[in-house]
């Protein structure tokens, strides 16, 4: 048999293998698992574990699209405002402080956007948010059996997971996560992703009963009071969805809309100027005591290059310039600004700001006016995750990096896949083909 011959006998059966389903949701599972359990993996395996095992579910999900290729319509498929902001992070290495750093945190970023590019093409949103489902539950009862063998049946802290076993008084916990914030947020997406679970029917009674006290349980354990304002967001979207999606006429569900959008810049007008009740309320001024520190830090150093930032390097290397100087002066030292978008700006500078805010708005605006306008309940998963996902960045960096920056890319291309101005353009064909 001939050297090529022999090849063409495998071929055929790898690419079945790797361009299966069965494999995709596999392989999905695996990389928003390894997504959200990031601060677990630094803290068993560290860096070096992280790092392979990124490296290998990229040339998986690589061999994955190359067995797949000719089933997906890659035509205006990825937004301009993603590809522009994460170009902006990469060539910021030209002025970076510490161009190895950038060089290095750009990959890592280009990495997990990759991945969750992957997720979006070969995975429809009602399978992205199995996936979601399916991880968190696992997650989040891992987290909960973990703070009660901590806290209840062996009474130490686990100190390699910062478990400190506070269960016994009803908490903080923090699970695998890492903090209480994190936490909260998480388990806000677990009752997002449940609930629309539910609603759809993609699993089974039994399963929805478990699963929503499980999130419910995690988030009041958690104490945040991020997840306070947070939640209630989140729970006023989505009757503000379930009314425009009641409403049949357009012209008045365009009323609605602009109605809405009033009501809503009034609310948040009057939250800012009734700020000093709200913090004493959710009793959270001692968090944003650190916080506020910190963000002067960062404006006192944004300052010092305002256009294009000191370099994008996602988490900060705490003994690298400016973030070893700005923990110095802030007095508690942090991997990151405690603020998505101040931590742009530190970064990436006022055109890092003028890009993320582009894709952002972008992105939750058209996932809005898709879910609003389209009779499936899964639509509105995505315009609720970003929801969350943008308004616990006012406290925590999280939609930059590990789950959070895979949430947002994975909502963003969606939403540009449900409309996007690049769709009305012609592109090439695609051959019939089968189910996936």
């Amino acid at each position: 048999m001939s050297r090529g011959g022999g090849w063409r006998a495998f071929e055929e059966p790898l690419r079945n293998f790797f361009g299966s389903g069965r494999f995709a949701n596999s392989l999905s599972l695996v990389i928003v698992g390894a997504a959200f359990s990031t601060f677990a993996i630094l803290r068993v395996v560290g860096w070096p574990g992280l790092v392979g095992a990124l490296t290998t579910m990229v040339v998986l999900a690589t061999v994955s699209f190359v067995a797949r290729r000719g089933r997906h319509d890659s035509h205006g498929l990825l937004p301009i405002s993603l590809i522009v902001f994460v170009g902006w992070c990469t060539i910021s290495v030209f002025w970076s402080e510490n161009p190895a750093t950038t060089i290095a945190s750009s990959l890592y970023q280009l990495a997990w956007a990759y991945l969750a590019i992957y997720l979006a093409m070969v995975r429809d949103t009602i399978q992205v948010v199995r996936v979601v489902g399916d991880v968190l539950r696992f997650l989040l009862a891992g987290s909960l059996a973990l703070e009660v063998f901590s806290g209840l049946v062996a009474s130490e802290t686990v100190h390699y997971l910062g478990v400190s076993g506070t269960i016994a008084h009803f908490g903080p916990i923090q699970g695998i996560f890492g903090s209480r914030n994190a936490l909260a947020l998480i388990s806000v997406i677990a009752l997002v992703t449940f609930f629309v679970e539910w609603r759809t029917r993609s699993v089974t009674r039994g399963r929805a009963a478990l699963s929503l006290p499980l999130a419910a349980i995690s988030l009041a354990l958690s104490r945040s009071p991020v997840a306070v304002a947070v939640i209630a967001l989140v729970v006023v979207a989505a009757l503000f969805l379930t009314l425009l999606r009641s409403i049949r006429d357009e012209r008045r569900r365009f009323s609605v809309q602009v109605t809405l959008a009033v009501v809503s810049a009034v609310a948040a007008a009057a939250a800012w100027v009734l700020r000093d009740p709200i913090i004493g309320l959710l009793d959270a001024r001692s968090m944003l005591n650190v916080r506020h520190a910190l963000w002067i830090q960062i404006w006192d150093f944004s300052r010092q290059n305002p256009l294009v930032g000191w370099g994008w390097t996602g988490i900060w290397r705490g003994d690298e310039f400016p973030f070893s100087l700005i923990n110095a002066y802030a007095s508690t030292p942090q991997s990151n600004g405690l603020n998505a978008y101040l931590d742009v700006l530190l970064q990436l500078g006022w055109v890092g700001v003028l890009v993320f805010g582009v894709l952002v708005v972008l992105a939750l605006g058209r996932s809005w006016l898709v879910a609003s306008n389209k009779r499936s309940v899964i639509h509105t998963w995505t315009p609720l995750v970003l929801l969350a996902l943008l308004a616990t960045s006012a406290t925590e960096s999280v939609a930059l990096v590990d789950y959070g920056w895979v949430l947002l890319v994975i909502c963003t291309v969606n939403a540009s896949q449900n409309m996007s101005w690049r769709s009305a353009v012609p592109g090439p064909s695609l051959p019939t083909r089968g189910p996936l």
